[in-house]
């Protein structure tokens, strides 16, 4: 049962229905995807390590991060990653009252769109949130899970090596894989993140956004 803690079973995921838990199984493709960013401690630095490799993630931002700094936001966008919805104050659906936790997706997309962009991708901050929060934001956006949860903001325990074997393990076509560009998360991702792409190049996989 440990594995559930990277990697919930495909027909478990199929159980939650209405949300996006891993691509095409017959492509060997996989998606890095960073959650609660955008911040100057740490965005640049995973922005450095995708540029380093040519390659493109996914980085699912939380709104208020892009009011205090547009100018990390406009550089994920600039160098042709994806963005998606991480709610304007990175709110606990199962929480927050579900009228609340809609007004902080619009809100967070206004800013979006304040800065050019739009985006139909929306992942709930710690991947919960009501079903009838999931039913209707399900309607607007799709909703991205993960296939591989990396931990690496648990750095009281994992390492960036105990993480690279995480993405080793549990990677296969098709995978989401969930890391954090977050001040909790800075040692991991950053130690995690160039070994974590050299080994996806070395099997064979192309790195894509959602």
């Amino acid at each position: 049962m440990k594995s559930l803690l990277f990697q919930f079973p495909t027909f478990m995921q199929h159980l939650y229905a209405g949300v996006t838990w891993r691509r095409d199984v017959t492509s060997k493709t996989v998606y890095l995807t960073f959650d609660d960013g955008p911040i100057p401690e740490v965005t640049p630095r995973v922005l450095d390590i995708l540029a380093r490799y040519q390659v493109h993630a996914t980085f699912f931002c939380v709104g208020e991060n892009i009011v205090k700094h547009p100018d990390v936001f406009l550089r994920v966008i600039d160098e042709g990653h994806a963005v998606g919805n991480h709610t304007f104050n990175h709110l606990p659906g199962w929480q927050t009252p579900t009228t609340t936790y809609l007004s902080n997706i619009a809100k967070a997309d206004e800013v979006m769109r304040a800065n050019g962009v739009t985006t139909h991708l929306f992942r709930p901050p710690y991947g919960r949130m009501r079903t009838a929060q999931k039913r209707t934001v399900g309607r607007e956006y799709e909703i991205i899970m993960w296939d591989v949860l990396t931990h690496d903001y648990n750095t009281n325990y994992y390492t960036p090596q105990m993480i690279l074997n995480i993405v080793r393990r549990y990677t296969r076509n098709g995978s989401i894989i969930n890391f954090h560009d977050s001040i909790k998360s800075e040692k991991n991702v950053l130690g995690a993140l160039p070994q974590t792409i050299e080994w996806l190049l070395n099997e064979g996989y192309q790195l894509d956004t959602l």
